[in-house]
């Protein structure tokens, strides 16, 4: 599904959507390497000090890597794929070969930086190359105690038009990063991969026009946020009421009256929407991925996901997934 797919609520959304930001780094890994990152206050301190948080971009240049929140799962990335870190969490980072993880700050110079800084780090094998940017937004879809998207999540174009403009945007941001390109179109890279990314991400929500409309809603909104926030939580109607302070008639009826859903298949469908990240970007097991997103059994997880997808999360993982190490 692409973003032409959608309503034009979604369209409409990504259109109006305010950010400003920059490509600030780029980097240049050699197997084995893996870093960690500062934390999300420290980074927007050091890059934007007016802002709590930022939004964090990898456009992967070359090669593969993984990405990960301290204790999370690894997500895997290749050449042409666009990491998003839509809350700037403290995250780790690496290569295909194991390798110590050290402090970002061991070989980042911090601000201010007279050119835009190249990073080199590794041991000296295969290289990947990798753009760093990030963006601010005062946007409620990018709010983070809302949580509308999962704290990391890659993009694979899909192949056609979008796969064609991010790969031609990397090639941008390449030259761009190496004092190459000073040209209005350049600042605005940033904003336009962000509303192209979103918007391929965006298209596989769960009824993804009234679903950004829903964010808006003051009883809606904050009970998505409950939902989005924990999952795995054993929600029932009456629990999500209680938590949000209103009726469990009044939070049935707004939600079916907006997203066209019960609360609990709009969670069913979440965690399912979910389950698709994990599947098409880490390597885990069905059944650890099952759990993730708050399935008791990874029968009934895969049940549920077939019944809805027409195939198995594995089948679905095969047809879905760039090549990714086992």
């Amino acid at each position: 599904m692409t973003i032409d797919d959608n309503s034009g609520v979604l369209r409409e959304t990504l259109a109006n959507l305010r950010v400003s930001g920059s490509i600030f780094l780029r980097a240049e890994y050699t197997d084995p390497w893996a870093y960690r990152s500062v934390d999300g206050p420290t980074t927007a301190a050091m890059l934007m000090p007016s802002a709590e948080r930022l939004v964090l971009f990898h456009l992967v240049a070359s090669g593969r890597c993984w990405i990960s929140l301290p204790a999370g799962e690894k997500h895997w990335a290749e050449a042409g794929d666009v990491i998003v870190i839509p809350y700037g969490d403290q995250h780790l980072m690496g290569g295909e070969s194991v390798s110590d993880i050290v402090d970002l700050r061991t070989f980042l110079t911090p601000p201010p930086w007279s050119e835009m800084p190249v990073l080199r780090h590794g041991s000296g094998g295969a290289r990947t190359d990798v753009i760093c940017g990030y963006l601010h937004s005062e946007d409620l879809l990018l709010d983070p105690r809302m949580r509308a998207f999962p704290d990391i999540f890659v993009v694979h174009p899909p192949a056609g038009p979008a796969a064609q403009w991010v790969s031609a945007s990397i090639d941008f941001a390449l030259a761009a990063s190496a004092g190459l390109r000073t040209d209005p179109v350049a600042a605005r890279l940033p904003e336009l991969l962000l509303t192209e990314v979103l918007g391929i991400h965006l298209a596989t929500t769960p009824a993804a026009g009234g679903w950004l409309a829903a964010l808006h809603d003051p009883i809606v909104g904050p009970a998505m946020a409950k939902l989005h926030a924990d999952p795995r939580r054993r929600w029932t109607v009456a629990d999500l009421a209680s938590e949000c302070a209103v009726s469990r008639s009044l939070l049935d009826s707004r939600f079916r009256k907006i997203l066209k859903r019960a609360p609990i298949r709009y969670l069913t469908e979440w965690r399912l929407h979910l389950a698709e990240v994990l599947l098409a970007d880490t390597t885990d097991p069905v059944s650890k991925i099952a759990h993730a997103v708050g399935y008791d059994s990874d029968e009934g997880f895969s049940r549920s996901f077939k019944r809805t997808r027409g195939v198995s999360p594995s089948a679905w993982r095969s047809a879905h997934s760039p090549t990714l190490p086992v």
